[in-house]
């Protein structure tokens, strides 16, 4: 019944319409018929035809924006579910390496280079995964600019630390 709303309005109507036409004994198509007659000697009636099909079209263009907004409304509550999930699995893969973390800061000798190089991954991770989830406009260019690699020397010890040490190997 859902899927047939404005069927179902347009048979009410049509009831309505033809019992009233029965009830008061008008003669609907004749009135028409006479309107059109007069139309004529105004040549009104040479542009019904056109603006029959100019009013179809338009619905029809109306009929498919409504689908695309749809389907964009589908596709961002689909990226925001993606996302939730993401940073929900990145904060747990956190939690993770949070003890491995601890078990370096336990061990002697262990590089702080290191340390340091692994916090600002993990804090670089946590800040990708948030203005991911906080794109506004969800489209190819504004992810790939959301999450491009951007150099800055203050924060990162990798570029330092290559320049005057050397990453130890395992």
């Amino acid at each position: 019944m859902k899927n047939y709303k404005w069927t179902l309005i347009g048979l009410a109507l049509a009831i309505i319409l033809y019992l009233i036409v029965i009830v008061l004994n008008l003669d609907l198509f004749e009135a028409l018929t006479s309107a059109l007659e007069s139309a004529e000697y105004y040549e009104i009636d040479e542009i019904i035809i056109p603006l029959l099909i100019l009013i179809v079209f338009i619905f029809f263009d109306y009929i498919r924006k409504k689908r695309l907004i749809k389907i964009e409304r589908e596709k961002i509550k689909i990226y925001k579910a993606m996302m939730s999930s993401s940073y929900r699995i990145l904060n747990n893969y956190q939690l993770q390496m949070h003890y491995f973390k601890m078990a370096a800061d336990n061990t002697p000798g262990f590089d702080p280079v290191v340390l340091s190089l692994y916090e600002t991954v993990i804090k670089r991770g946590s800040e990708q995964i948030k203005a991911l989830g906080s794109i506004n406009n969800i489209d190819e260019e504004s992810i790939l600019a959301t999450v491009a690699p951007k150099s800055n020397p203050q924060t990162d010890p990798q570029q330092d630390s290559t320049e005057d040490k050397e990453i130890p190997s395992r």
